[in-house]
């Protein structure tokens, strides 16, 4: 991997060589602080680690009955989070959950393990910021137990507001930048390409459309470089007919729904972080849409990369509109701000 002498991404890197056949199939452990139903379907060994202990060693006996099921072979079982830094690939969704109601939900401290925090349920109706407030400890204090991390460790956010998260694990990891990133708005793009293929009357696999920059109110839809089996949008479908504003509307509203409803994404969610797991110990140079480190606004935010073995390969640049460009820079500027406010806090 060739970094610049700071350790900022480019899209100067080269892609590493190909790694040996032997390296891409050794046994592989992932790990979830805080748990997430995914991943058994690429590990070799998945470990969990949360401080609700009850609810962590339940998890653990039911993904075991799903291994001996599927005769996968995979091991499931609890761990420290010293252990879990020394994984493949560390999932962090603690954090993520939402709860019901306008009450508030607390951070609770856990007896022998201090410092270490239950994951924060948000508020339905609460903003991302509001709920930035609270999961930023939260983080930083998962982090930080789990440091040093193996020097080759793929660090996942999968926590929200996952820009801010990102950011903050990045700081505190110790890794290179493209081993530490988070899931952005991969769930967002696969979402809208979804609605846009009931809109065109063509299967989702044939649309090639990314939602970008910084997940949730500030995230923008790349209309101007969407296409169609490589044909451009425009020349398909006009812009009134597919409803631009109307999906990008429904694509946010979808998600807002569903919690509302049953309280997280855990099915949308879990296929994009198995489908980021694959593309990382496959080593199959997918592009993902995924939240990283960008430079130029000093913050993570969603712009396509090319995962492999190493992390993020490389960074893809996307011809976009002046004001798709524009409404990414504001919403960066905005994180930015966000992230210095959270840093005094």
């Amino acid at each position: 991997m060739v970094r610049s002498p700071a350790g900022v991404i480019t899209n100067q890197w080269k892609c590493p060589k190909q790694a040996p056949e032997k390296h891409l199939v050794h046994p592989t452990s992932c790990e979830f602080d805080d748990y997430l139903p995914v991943g058994g379907a690429v590990a070799y060994a998945l470990i969990l680690v949360d401080v609700k202990v009850d609810l962590r060693d339940a998890q653990v006996r039911d993904l075991s009955d799903v291994a001996y099921a599927t005769g996968a072979g995979m091991r499931v079982r609890v761990a420290t989070h010293h252990e879990a830094g020394q994984c493949d690939i560390v999932m962090i969704t603690a954090g993520s959950r939402y709860g019901f109601g306008k009450e508030t939900f607390q951070t609770k401290k856990k007896k022998n393990q201090p410092g270490l925090c239950s994951f924060v349920k948000q508020i339905i109706g609460e903003t991302s910021i509001q709920h930035m407030h609270r999961n930023a400890s939260a983080i930083r204090n998962v982090v930080k137990a789990m440091t040093p991390f193996r020097s080759d460790a793929i660090v996942l956010v999968v926590s929200n507001p996952v820009d801010l998260l990102t950011s903050i694990a990045q700081e505190l990891a110790g890794l290179p930048k493209f081993q530490v990133f988070g899931s952005g708005t991969f769930l967002e793009s696969v979402r809208i390409r979804g609605l846009l293929a009931e809109k065109a009357g063509v299967a989702a696999s044939s649309i090639q459309l990314f939602v970008l920059g910084v997940h949730g109110d500030g995230q923008v839809v790349a209309w101007s470089s969407a296409t169609i089996n490589g044909i451009p949008l425009d020349k398909v479908l006009s812009p009134d007919t597919s409803g631009h504003q109307e999906l990008a509307k429904e694509c946010k509203e979808r998600a807002e729904t569903i919690f509302t409803t049953k309280g997280a994404t855990p099915f949308g969610t879990g296929s994009v972080v198995a489908s980021i797991c694959a593309s990382i110990l496959f080593d199959k140079r997918e592009v993902r849409p995924v939240s990283h480190f960008q430079p130029e606004f000093d913050c993570c935010f969603s712009l396509p990369v090319v995962l492999g073995r190493k992390g993020i390969m490389k960074t893809i640049e996307m011809p976009l509109g002046s004001d798709e460009n524009a409404a990414i820079a504001r919403s960066a500027h905005r994180l930015k701000s966000t992230i210095e406010l959270t840093d005094k806090k």
